[in-house]
């Protein structure tokens, strides 16, 4: 790693600019903006950066910058030179899908209009994109009937102009036959017009007229067109649905949120035109990579409109949080319309319900993205391979252990178990211990104990003959199974005590290793230094989440094992109140909560539990009314 110092440059000029920093390979690793370069390049060379900011400087040889003459400049230039340059520790968003689009090829003499997944093309008008595909082809046969537009490919087109004679489409109505003169060119072209007048504003004139002639139809009693009919409008408002509620017929706008989960984010965009939802779209960023404070909002919009035309672009865009570089935004995506847009963050009303509604489908495309590479079986493949080359293993750790230990104060000490196999959960494995705090007072201690605990039950499963398990009907138990890796949740002391506890048993055969949380380092057994795995990496993914799902799998057992015993001391303060009673109360109440709400004669009217008994129970309930215990977690608090 370079020192920063040795390539710090002198005399950086106080202008607005660009800057790029490179590492030994000549490669751009970052692009940055800056008002005024002097003093942002300075904080690059300062003390006590934050964790990702220190490795890219430290990675870094040399920086370069180009001065511009606006901020509005300085944001189109690094726009351009992290699409040329692609650098690893910028944000950069990508498609979590392949959405379809509407498209009409406006350009030609004789329109074409078709469905397509492919990245944009000049000379196409396009609508969408479109989250319902099935709608969207459904309704592409109602669009073809009421705007019998030509969607034949080329070569068909010019076979039906040679031959005189239409296809299908213009037999059933779906086509108005511009091939053989049924319609002129520049008939055929406003009625691509009045489609894109449709597509454009709103629902407009097509369901009132396809409602009538449904009506119409069930007055005959062609009740089968009825329903055909009924279908097709069904689709057309599944396409132009505005969500839960209708909304205002004069919002036009583009309305754009992001979800953020640790190290993960999801930005979700709604096209809305005359009061419709015309599409919607989401990108995935890994913000492992990005810098602290680095602005995701300027990214998320170079992703949406830097390849749009001046008509896509609304004249109003609603984001849930203000971006940092509003100001410079709004002259960019003006200089790209032509005219005023404008960027507003709503305080109350339809649009910020609306919003809350795009940040819901920002967080599902995250869910949806993150579950899928979890399950995956060709990622789980690579992250496996990647583990034991980073961790030199002598062969790939097809199963995984991790344990976690949870305590407040050394109170209600538990540890837990999770297994990965082949790179995936296998959760009917999962063991949950609770820790002995007469020998183990603190995390370190508690970690020796249960990996004693685990290892000793292997240990004594290797002695019971496997042949005469199969000739009895029954199995080895689920501890059988030896790790190829153990990891603990914890650095170089949770280490040495799992180390510890493999070595007085002998065991020198299962890989151990640590992830430690403030900078998910991993630490091995004897060595001074941690590891730092690459952030992109997929075996640093799996460590990750084999040790947050160890964590959840301790934190829940650990609130309910704390949840118990408080509320059993509370009534274990009672007089005169069993074991046989309290079990009776709880029966009957379901918790200590209702037990504290009930009165006094429906105190008495639980079995084993007289007047003078409830009498008891309620003034000592009665008493300590200042008091009351949260059922989630087991701690007693002020009311």
């Amino acid at each position: 790693m370079a020192d920063p110092a040795s390539y710090r440059p002198q005399e950086i000029p106080e202008f607005p600019g660009v800057y790029r920093f490179y590492n030994q390979d000549e490669k751009v690793i970052y692009v940055g903006k800056a008002k005024n370069l002097k003093n942002r390049l300075s904080n690059y060379f300062q003390t006590g950066l934050a964790e990702r900011t220190y490795r890219m400087v430290h990675e870094a040889v040399r920086v370069d910058w180009t001065i511009v003459g606006t901020e509005v400049e300085a944001l189109a230039l690094e726009f351009s030179w992290i699409k040329q340059y692609n650098p690893y520790y910028n944000v950069q968003f990508k498609d979590d899908k392949s959405y379809p689009y509407l498209a009409l090829t406006m350009s030609d003499e004789v329109p074409r209009i078709f469905i397509t997944r492919k990245e944009k093309r000049p000379g196409l008008t396009y609508f969408g994109p479109f989250t319902h595909t099935w709608a969207l082809r459904n309704t592409f046969d109602v669009i073809l009937k009421v705007f019998p537009i030509r969607s034949c490919s080329v070569g068909n087109f010019e076979r039906a102009k040679r031959t005189n004679r239409q296809c299908l489409l213009g037999d059933i109505g779906k086509c108005a036959a511009p091939c053989v003169g049924r319609v002129s060119t520049d008939e055929h072209r406003a009625i691509a017009d009045r489609l894109i007048d449709f597509m454009g504003a709103s629902n407009g004139d097509i369901l009132p007229m396809l409602k009538k002639e449904m009506d119409e139809a069930s007055i005959r009693e062609e009740f089968e067109r009825a329903a055909k009919i009924r279908d097709s409008i069904s689709s057309i408002e599944k396409m132009f649905e505005s969500q839960d509620a209708a909304l205002s017929d004069d919002l036009s706008a583009d309305l754009i949120a992001m979800y953020e989960e640790g190290l993960h984010a999801a930005g979700s965009i709604f096209i809305v035109r005359g009061g419709s939802i015309k599409g919607s779209r989401s990108w995935i960023v890994d913000q492992e990579r990005a810098l602290e404070g680095d602005d995701s909002y300027a990214s998320l919009f170079y992703s949406i409109y830097s390849q749009s035309t001046p008509q896509d672009i609304p004249t109003q865009i609603f984001l849930a949080h203000e971006p940092k570089d509003r100001l410079a935004l709004e002259e960019w995506l003006t200089t790209l319309k032509g005219a005023k847009v404008s960027i507003k963050v709503p305080q109350r009303g339809e649009k910020v319900e609306l919003l809350a509604t795009v940040a819901r489908n920002a967080q599902y495309s995250l869910i949806q993205y993150l579950s899928k590479r979890a399950t995956d079986a060709a990622v789980s493949g690579k992250a496996l391979l990647e583990i034991e080359e980073q961790l030199e293993l002598p062969r790939t750790p097809l199963r995984i252990e991790c344990f976690d230990i949870s305590n407040i104060s050394g109170t209600s000490v538990v540890a837990s178990m999770v297994v990965f196999e082949d790179g995936l959960a296998k959760k009917s494995e999962y063991r949950r211990f609770i820790i002995d705090t007469k020998e183990a007072t603190d995390d370190t201690r508690a970690m020796h104990q249960v990996i004693t605990r685990r290892m000793k039950r292997l240990l004594a499963d290797k002695e019971i003959d496997q042949a005469e398990v199969n000739e009895s009907g029954g199995r080895l138990s689920k501890f059988s199974y030896p790790p190829q890796l153990i990891v603990v949740d914890g650095g170089a002391p949770q280490v040495a005590a799992a180390k510890r506890a493999l070595d007085e048993l002998g065991i020198s055969n299962i890989a151990l290793c640590g992830l430690a949380k403030r900078l998910e380092e991993v630490w091995r057994p004897g060595e001074s230094d941690p590891l730092i795995l690459p952030r992109t990496s997929e075996g640093m993914y799996l460590l990750q989440r084999i040790r947050d799902e160890a964590h959840r799998f301790a934190i829940s057992f650990h609130r309910s094992r704390r949840s118990k015993v408080m509320l059993e001391s509370l009534l274990d303060e009672i007089p005169q109140l069993g074991a046989s009673r309290r079990a009776a109360l709880l029966d009957k109440f379901g918790s200590v909560t209702a037990i504290r709400s009930a009165s006094a004669s429906e105190l008495a009217a639980t079995p084993g539990i007289g007047e003078k008994i409830a009498t008891i129970i309620f003034q000592h309930l009665a008493s300590i009314s200042g008091e009351k215990v949260d059922m989630q977690t087991g701690e007693i608090t002020a009311n």
